[in-house]
């Protein structure tokens, strides 16, 4: 309990100081004093890490759905535009000092405009003729001293502002224009992509045999009924032999998303669809979900296996967060007492588990859940838990495949990371 309250101290913190540094970029250094434009701006900067805050926590909380709905929105989408937004602002500091002496360079080299000279009004010629008696001259008055006008400060002034304001404008349209793009990736729905896998015991009647794998669809309050809808159809257009859903379908419970998964139902494969749960699932329920998705015409796999007609074993194992409510992988269960002879392909959510996919004689595991970084430079962070953040690689004597994934956690958003469906197709080397 304690390291949890030291990490979210230091996880407000961070999240005050970037905060802070956003607002004093683009609100204190580019609007005046005062403004009806610096108290909007100060007001966005306290009202959208609140929204933020709340669309993290909300679900987790079991708040009502329609709140959930109402937050996740701003608060999620926020965030995808705070990290852009706090990237170029740190690029743009590289920037600002090369923007400033270009500008003095430029307004030194304008030549100064000159002063006129003093003009000289000539006296009014005296008439020789009348003279009249001068009246005595009042005394005038002392001249006030003058003082010469200190240097304006404008010019400097003026150019700061104008700094801030070019690379503050330039910061906000890199991050919204980022963001938007890719809001629109995800809402778009996942591209088929295809994967040849070649395996050496697959029998040569199961060469070009294709397995659909769809993972991280991630419904809840953002993604819903719309979007599973466009993933079946597009499963469904490349009628594959089997369809394997591998985890992280859903951020919720069937109560809430039970109406957004029933296109699932609609799933149309030779030799049927399959589902192992995600590390989601365990938020949300596992056991419900798992009863809900066979209600659906899905066959779930936990810690068991299946031999496919075309002559290979399907096996899937539990997530490992289902460890922390003792149902976690078992891969004696699911792949002991098997005859090795068979090739076996294994699906696990978590790519972590592929090392014990190697001592159990898996030729290929298929997984999910690193979705591919999903927010470069994500990526690099997900490299440092995951042996394979996306593609094929090989270990060993099994080979991995990992899913980009289908949806988007928190902010439906995409960059660098596309989703994607993956029609994966079995090659026999006997063929």
């Amino acid at each position: 309990m304690v390291v949890f309250l030291l990490v979210l101290v230091v996880v407000l913190a961070l999240l005050g100081a970037v905060h802070w540094y956003v607002w004093r970029r683009l609100v204190r250094d580019v609007t005046v004093p005062g403004s009806l434009p610096r108290r909007l701006g100060t007001a966005a900067v306290i009202v959208l890490p609140v929204l933020s805050l709340a669309a993290l926590v909300s679900g987790r909380a079991d708040a009502p759905f329609r709140l959930q709905q109402a937050v996740a929105w701003p608060g999620f989408l926020w965030l995808a535009v705070l990290l852009y937004l706090v990237l170029a602002l740190l690029a743009g500091e590289a920037v600002r000092p090369l923007l400033r002496a270009w500008l003095d360079r430029r307004a030194a080299a304008t030549p100064a405009e000159p002063v006129p000279a003093a003009v000289t009004t000539p006296a009014e010629p005296v008439s020789a003729a009348v003279t009249a008696p001068a009246e005595p001259a009042a005394p005038e008055p002392a001249p006030a001293a003058v003082t010469a006008p200190a240097e304006p400060a404008a010019p400097d002034v003026s150019r700061r502002l104008f700094v801030s304001r070019v690379v503050g404008g330039s910061a906000a349209a890199v991050a919204v224009g980022t963001v938007g793009y890719g809001t629109y990736g995800v809402l778009r729905g996942p591209r088929v992509k295809r994967v040849t896998v070649p395996l050496a015991k697959i029998p040569r009647a199961a060469h070009g045999y294709r397995i659909a794998v769809v993972s991280d669809i991630h419904l809840g309050p953002i993604l819903g009924r719309a979007h599973t809808q466009r993933i079946v159809d597009s499963i469904n257009a490349t009628q594959p032999d089997l369809i394997a859903v591998v985890g992280d379908l859903v951020d919720g419970t069937v109560e809430n998303l039970g109406p957004a998964a029933e296109p699932l139902a609609r799933l149309r494969a030779r030799h049927g669809s399959f589902f192992v749960t995600g590390n989601h699932e365990y938020f949300s329920g596992a056991d419900a979900w798992v009863d809900h998705v066979r209600e659906l015409g899905l066959r779930p796999l936990r810690n068991a296996r299946v031999e496919i007609p075309a002559g290979f074993d399907l096996a899937g194992v539990d997530d490992v967060a289902g460890e922390s409510e003792g149902e976690g992988p078992d891969f004696a269960r699911a792949l002991g007492d098997r005859d090795r002879a068979r090739a076996a392909v294994l699906l696990a959510h978590q790519p972590i588990v592929v090392h014990d996919a190697v001592r159990h004689g898996v030729d290929l595991q298929l997984s999910g859940h690193t979705h591919g970084g999903q927010l470069w430079p994500g990526n690099h962070l997900a490299e440092l838990a995951n042996p394979t953040v996306a593609g094929l690689e090989r270990y060993g004597d099994t080979q991995l495949y990992v899913s980009r994934g289908a949806g988007a956690w928190g902010p439906p958003v995409r960059v660098g990371a596309p989703s994607d469906i993956t029609i994966v197709e079995l090659a026999s080397k006997r063929a």
